[in-house]
């Protein structure tokens, strides 16, 4: 604890992740009907709306259609172009959400602390997936299968990740595990990402290891000190909200602050930039190329 300054309100931080998702304005339409027999099937039974881009897009791959979307500045699946805006998944518009009529609202556990009071206020079903790391996403996705029949779909895209970790183990099989710093960045700040944080467990599971070991939380205050003991063989900066404004601060802050010269991982070039689109505060659909993006840049 007296390395690091843990008081950090979850909400807080939230916030500032999840400000870069809600840009657009709410536009009206109608649910998709551009789906086969199976999907169509599912319509008189669930009004679905997903309340998050990751949900969106699981429930796509999944070829389930929804009644609703989240506002994001991201592309979404094209199946759901037409689709009601409820806001952002930070604070949907409950309002909207209700005139829905939906059976089912799909959220993601990181956002339950603040969500579930208010769904429960506005008599709202809600359900919140577990996207913390690749494991628990699979698990989701078989859940969401087997609830909306979608089980084939569920098998064939959990079969592609384990097919995709094979590949890694057989990859780094006898290499040693590079010692690794995540730095996640918002506007203004930034935060150290540990092994229990999506970014952490992809490093993880592509051999890395955390220079951040035995904390129950997702993300802490940056200890400048603390980390250069550390000595990370491999620095990688997670950009979000604005990623290009965040991208310009993290390299303010690492020529304006002389202790970062000292880590070897800079000494080295080994300090790398992740791309927002694939390296989310939650798992998505991008895994498999996030995977492959971080073993190049561990075992270059």
């Amino acid at each position: 604890m007296g390395k690091w300054r843990k008081g950090l309100s979850a909400t807080i931080v939230l916030l500032l992740l999840l400000t870069g998702c809600s840009t657009k304005a709410n536009t009206d339409g109608t649910a998709a009907a551009n789906a086969g027999p199976e999907t169509a099937k599912t319509q008189p039974e669930h009004r679905i709306i997903a309340t998050t881009v990751a949900a969106a897009e699981i429930m796509d791959a999944l070829e389930v259609d929804l009644v609703g979307i989240p506002t994001s500045y991201k592309e979404l699946p094209k199946r759901y172009t037409s689709l009601p805006q409820v806001g952002n998944p930070m604070s949907p518009n409950m309002e909207l959400v209700k005139s829905l009529d939906p059976t089912d609202v799909l959220s993601v556990t990181t956002l339950q602390y603040d969500l579930e009071p208010v769904f429960k206020n506005a008599e709202i079903e809600a359900s919140f997936l577990d996207l913390t790391s690749l494991g628990k996403m699979n698990e989701a996705i078989k859940t969401l299968g087997n609830k909306y029949g979608r089980q084939k779909q569920a098998e064939a895209i959990i079969a592609q990740y384990d097919k995709k970790l094979a590949e890694i183990k057989q990859r780094i099989a006898g290499k040693a595990s590079p010692s690794v710093l995540i730095l996640l960045g918002v506007p203004g700040s930034y935060l150290v990402a540990t092994e229990n944080s999506y970014i952490g467990d992809l490093v993880k599971l592509a051999g890395g290891r955390n220079v951040i070991q035995g904390e129950k939380v997702e993300y802490l205050a940056s200890n400048t000190e603390y980390l250069q003991q550390a000595n990370p063989d491999v620095i990688l900066r997670a950009a979000h909200g604005m990623p290009d404004e965040v991208v310009k601060m993290f390299d303010k802050e690492f020529k304006k602050n002389d202790i970062w010269k000292h880590f070897d991982a800079v000494k080295n070039n080994r300090v790398y930039d992740l791309e927002e689109r694939l390296f989310g505060t939650t798992g998505n659909l991008a895994a498999i190329e996030a995977l492959d993006v971080v073993t190049n840049m561990l075992y270059p």
